[in-house]
């Protein structure tokens, strides 16, 4: 699955639902998504916050299949930015 197919899934997702703020997924090589004013796109631009992970983790946390805390903690995702956005995000596909 290509970061393309992943944004379009994320955009279909968000559909009648609000997300404050800018996020980003930097998933190296691979690409980014960023989320902002609720819609997700693979063009790279700054954000109040990144996460950055693989695409194959992604796809897990976005499934359902990867704790974000537990993620986190794990390494398997590293945090910068606005915190308090990357909560949000949990909340939102929680």
């Amino acid at each position: 699955m290509t970061l393309e197919d992943i944004a379009a899934g994320i955009r279909t997702g968000l559909a009648g639902k609000t997300f404050d703020g800018s996020l980003k997924f930097d998933c190296g090589d691979d690409g980014v998504i960023v989320l902002s004013q609720g819609d997700a796109t693979t063009l790279d631009r700054d954000t109040d916050c990144t996460l950055r992970l693989s695409a194959d983790n992604l796809q897990k946390l976005l499934a359902g299949k990867l704790n974000p805390m537990t993620a986190v903690m794990m390494g398997k995702i590293k945090v910068s930015g606005d915190m308090g956005v990357a909560m949000k995000l949990a909340k939102l596909i929680g």
